[in-house]
């Protein structure tokens, strides 16, 4: 912890050198940026293979069926360590034991500001052009115009809950901020970022606190999602980190209703718990997750063909099937929806609207990114609310 809180104290400025300070890969002879920019030196073209590949995901994200073809195409032997968290996957590549990651938007910040991750050549990836307009340049993967990895899959922070309890029917938020009708059943996402979610239902419900993105908030702004979150901790029947632990609390019965992701609302509803999930009226937050390559990676080629591999229709579509995500390259729909009736209209995956429904996860910095200047509240001061928070 200690470590991510100095690493966090100093995101602001090295955010402001980090397009300056990524590692090439040891594959290719260097050059200029791949749009032309000027930037770090990065790989003309993916050297010899070195035969492994050491990677940190998400559960669903490397299963057997996107491995498999992956290694008897390249010979490159696929080792994976599944993470819980964010801070988890953070933690897990300062070890240096790890040719890569599946980081989300508040993960992947701060691995570029520590020059933990190296910049990337997207001529090295065929589909790189085919990835959603909104997601081939997201501010949670490149800066000035540098990019740190690809996306992969992306979806919301919907609403769960079990529909033989909860009634009617949820359309917002307040249902879990301002009810008190399932006090003790309501979970939340145990991470700092999770003020983010308070943030934008108050965006709504508080429209003079004039807030006009979750992760850039002003003192004020930040006061009024901190107290809310007290207010709400005393209807908290658990914090969860691990999607694990949230299935087993919904299965259970011990929580009724509360944030979630795809994967476990997919899981619950295969084993026959009756949930079912929304996307409030107020939006939702969201993450957009990245493969990004280790600085010093020890297989920084077939890092690279991974992440090549990664963002083709087949294994993009592969994933999204298991995980319950909507894939960063639409390419994929045409597989998809083949498989399952309307599943890339249902999870919006070429609606420009819906993208604007959703906040996705991203580094809070004091630079506020707009006229405010710096005078936003950063991600070190969200670490301590959150403790106090949770011991309110």
């Amino acid at each position: 912890m200690r470590v991510r809180l100095v690493l966090a104290a100093v995101l602001v400025s090295a955010m402001a050198v980090a397009a300056g300070c990524g590692s090439s890969s040891s594959s290719g002879n260097g050059g200029s940026g791949s749009n032309g920019s000027s930037g770090p030196s990065l790989p003309q073209s993916i050297g010899p293979l070195e035969g492994s590949l050491n990677l940190i995901a998400w559960q669903g994200y490397t299963e057997d069926n996107v491995v498999k073809p992956f290694e008897k195409q390249t010979g490159c032997q696929v080792n994976v360590k599944y993470g819980q968290t964010s801070d988890e996957m953070y933690k897990l590549m300062q070890s240096g034991n790890y040719d890569g990651v599946s980081a989300s938007g508040d993960a992947s910040n701060r691995l570029i500001a520590s020059g933990l991750v190296s910049a990337i050549n997207t001529n090295l990836i065929s589909d790189f052009g085919d990835i959603s307009p909104q997601l081939q340049s997201p501010p949670h993967n490149t800066i000035n115009g540098v990019h740190y990895g690809v996306s992969y899959q992306w979806g919301a922070n919907i609403l769960m809950y079990n529909k033989t309890v909860v009634s009617p029917a949820p359309d917002s938020w307040g249902v879990i901020f301002d009810g008190t009708s399932y006090k003790g059943k309501v979970d939340a996402y145990d991470s700092p970022i999770y003020i983010a979610d308070a943030a934008l239902y108050l965006k709504s419900a508080q429209p003079d606190l004039k807030i006009t993105d979750p992760y850039e908030l002003t003192q004020p702004q930040f006061d009024a999602a901190v107290n809310l979150l007290k207010k709400q901790h005393q209807q908290i029947g658990n914090y969860w980190s691990s999607f694990t632990a949230q299935i087993q609390d919904f299965t259970q019965g011990s929580i009724v209703i509360g944030p979630t992701w795809p994967y476990q609302l997919n899981t619950l509803k295969a084993a026959k718990v009756p949930v079912e999930a929304v996307l409030p009226k107020e939006g939702a937050t969201g993450w957009a997750d990245t493969w990004m390559e280790y600085s010093k990676a020890a297989h920084p080629n077939c890092m690279l063909k991974w992440m090549d591999y990664a963002t083709t229709p087949e294994v993009q579509a592969k994933t999204a099937y298991t995980f319950g995500s909507a894939p960063a390259n639409p390419k994929a729909c045409a597989i998809l929806d083949k498989q399952v009736k309307n599943y890339c209209a249902d999870y919006h995956v070429t609606d420009p609207n819906y993208f604007d429904h959703i906040s996705f996860w991203k580094t809070p910095l004091s630079e506020c990114g707009d006229s405010r200047g710096n005078t936003c509240v950063p991600y070190t001061e969200w670490f301590q609310a959150w403790t106090d928070i949770k011991n309110s």
